[in-house]
């Protein structure tokens, strides 16, 4: 008897290997608004949905798109998810896409401007991923097309899901929780590491003692140190759906 697991990879080859072989091909995360399935069928493509580890639109087997509204952005800075997904994503596929979607009326600014630029600055410098503004879903999916065509047509990329959350080291671990702290990037937490040498030392580092790694400065060790101090809320913690 064949596991469920086998079932749905044989399921999974045969759309990638079907026999419209010249049909640009786009594999959907399941969690995605339907919206795409709908635009990319009436642009004649060939669409699958599937839970995906990683990414939210795989366009070949070298190029993936993560999608977040402009709400699901800020806050995946606030909570450190962001430099977590790049950083995953980013050792799994040679070409990493993100996609901010919507407008400023779309969502109230809930970060400083300096922030969001600093934001802007890892992604694109410390993760080498290509950073695209777009106004609404019509225009990303525009866009994913775009990039499917050029990808399995142009390029001649295959179509192949491979990609999976890699096993860390304790100390790839341990970066990855100080990632999770606010304006904290790869660079940043491991000079935290190296300056206290655990996640314990620097959670219960002080804010003087914060200001004295390279690159902190007084304005982030303050933030990291009220957070670490801050109550927890559970009316805070309620989960939205973007």
């Amino acid at each position: 008897m064949k596991s469920g697991n086998t079932c749905a990879g044989e399921f999974l080859q045969q759309f990638l290997e079907g026999p419209e072989q010249e049909k640009i091909r786009i594999i959907i995360d399941y969690r995605e608004s339907e919206f795409f399935d709908r635009y990319f069928d009436e642009a004649g493509a060939i669409v699958k949905r599937q839970a995906l580890e990683l990414g939210d639109f795989i366009c070949s087997s070298k190029l993936v798109i993560e999608r977040k509204t402009r709400a699901d952005f800020e806050s995946s800075i606030i909570d450190g998810r962001l430099f977590n997904q790049l950083q995953n994503l980013t050792q799994n596929y040679p070409a990493v896409v993100l996609i901010v979607e919507g407008t400023k009326k779309d969502a109230p600014e809930r970060i400083r401007k300096e922030a969001i630029l600093g934001a802007y600055a890892t992604v694109i410098s410390d993760f080498n991923v290509s950073l695209i503004f777009t106004r609404s879903m019509e225009s990303t999916a525009e866009l994913i097309f775009s990039f499917a065509k050029h990808e399995q047509l142009a390029r001649k990329h295959p179509l192949r899901v491979f990609a999976k959350r890699k096993t860390l080291t304790p100390s790839q671990t341990q970066r990855s929780v100080i990632e999770m702290f606010p304006m904290v990037g790869p660079k940043l937490a491991r000079e935290l590491l190296l300056h206290f040498g655990s996640v314990e030392k620097v959670v219960n580092a002080s804010e003087k003692e914060l200001q004295g790694v390279p690159g902190l400065g007084k304005k982030k060790a303050k933030i990291i140190n009220s957070l670490l101090k801050y109550g927890y809320d559970e009316k805070e913690d309620e989960i939205k759906i973007y």
